[in-house]
């Protein structure tokens, strides 16, 4: 039976959890930016380094909201379809993050880092179906693959060293957003 974890170190590991998906999520945009749409290289967070919040908290609030109801099974039939539930959940979850991640972006800097009008189906910018449906496809990634694996990863680290990678991680993130505010 696994040992249960003090509040420190659930802390530290849902915070190497935001920091994998945040680096991620990094990736991710920098991958359509460059490969995608063929634009060119540029550091796609309002932050320095290699990560982006919005996604590291959007894949928390996945987990945290979500991840039970992925477990469980409906069944219409013989078929479970619980995995739709959750989709069209994490779709719904989502967009409500980005769109309020750009009224807080607009709020605090003046503007936010994406731009949907030319999409079709969006809304003032801010919002998008394909965007959208992106981020549930990367959500239903999260829970039925990713989180799975980094469990296993960050379990295998011993506890000296899950502080280790926190402390260093935590403090460079810290640097980078009060350098960011002080700007």
């Amino acid at each position: 039976m696994p040992e249960r974890k003090n509040g420190m170190e659930r802390f530290q590991t849902a915070f190497l959890y935001f920091w994998v998906y945040a680096a991620l999520g990094w990736l991710y945009e920098v991958f359509l930016e460059v490969v995608v749409y063929r634009w060119g290289f540029s550091n796609r967070g309002f932050l320095f380094g290699p990560y982006l919040p919005v996604y590291g908290f959007g894949a928390l609030l996945i987990l945290a909201c979500l991840r039970p109801l992925s477990r469980k099974s409906l069944r219409v039939g013989k078929v479970n379809v619980m995995p739709v539930v959750v989709f069209l959940a994490v779709v719904a979850l989502t967009t409500v993050v980005e769109l309020m991640t750009s009224y807080l972006l607009e709020w605090t800097t003046g503007g936010w880092l994406w731009d949907y009008t030319r999409y079709s189906i969006q809304w003032q910018g801010r919002i998008c179906l394909s965007a959208s449906l992106r981020f549930g496809v990367g959500g239903m990634v999260i829970l039925y693959l990713l989180q799975p694996l980094l469990e296993k990863g960050i379990g295998r680290l011993s506890k000296k060293g899950r502080q280790t990678v926190f402390a260093v991680l935590f403090v460079l993130f810290v640097i980078d957003v009060v350098s960011r505010v002080l700007r």
